[in-house]
């Protein structure tokens, strides 16, 4: 399984790369984290159409601004969104004039869904649960091909996001916030509590995403955050776009 990291930066695109969209490719489908400006690079690294998957965690719009260029993607074969309660409404509204092109003039079909009553809908084992935010949004357990990721963006430290990473092969968590910050209103990870889900849970590896794009200003900074990140767990990398990992 190879997991492709289109878009790490939280918020705003600089030149330290786009807003946050993930890539898993497997056997049989394409699975994509988020729908942030990264996601243009789809076709760069799939050439094979294939049942794709897009499991939104929140309508922030540094995790949804790339639904407006689905009409440049050529690799899927049909499109499957799902996102939190509310999607419907909102993707309806969002993926359509006078935003982008609507849904219907797509030349793949799309379906869209909602989480946790859509559950059923999904062709291998996903489990979501609310994380810790200023909005509803959702963390994700994803099983395929004998391995299990979870992806936990946007959050503050909760027991929820351990429970989503429990013994997972990749934890792949937001680091918006930079070693020893936090605030309580605005909820998300510092190096050091994304570690600690990571130790908490006994995952094999942790991969940092959703760097903000005003606190971490240099991929430099990044590196900063991997070593305060690695007191806590040792399996951890900080991820930049285009990188690439195995599991």
């Amino acid at each position: 399984m190879e997991i492709i990291f289109l878009g790490t930066n939280g918020w705003y695109d600089t030149e330290t790369g786009n807003t946050i969209c993930t890539l898993v490719k497997t056997r049989d489908y394409y699975i994509i984290l988020d729908a942030g400006s990264g996601i243009q690079k789809m076709d760069q690294f799939c050439k094979k159409k294939k049942p794709s998957y897009l499991f939104l965690s929140h309508f922030h719009l540094d995790h949804i601004f790339g639904l407006h260029i689905l009409n440049k993607i050529r690799c899927f074969h049909r499109l499957y969104i799902f996102g939190p309660t509310g999607a419907k409404k909102i993707l309806q509204k969002f993926i359509n004039v006078p935003f982008t092109m609507p849904i219907s003039h797509l030349s793949f079909g799309v379906e869209l869904h909602e989480l946790p009553k859509a559950i059923k809908r999904l062709p291998f084992p996903v489990e979501v649960k609310p994380l810790l935010h200023s909005s509803l949004t959702l963390g994700y357990r994803i099983e395929l091909d004998g391995k299990i990721i979870s992806y936990c963006p946007d959050t503050g430290y909760c027991k929820a996001a351990v429970e989503l990473s429990r013994n997972a092969d990749l934890l792949i968590a937001e680091c918006a916030y930079k070693s020893g910050q936090n605030n309580p209103k605005w909820p998300h990870l510092n190096p050091e509590a994304a570690a600690l889900i990571a130790q908490k849970a006994k995952v094999k590896q942790l991969a940092l995403v959703h760097f903000d794009a005003y606190i971490y200003e240099t991929l430099k900074s990044r590196n900063d955050a991997e070593r305060a990140a690695r007191k806590t767990f040792g399996r951890v990398v900080s991820t930049i776009d285009g990188m690439q990992l195995e599991i």
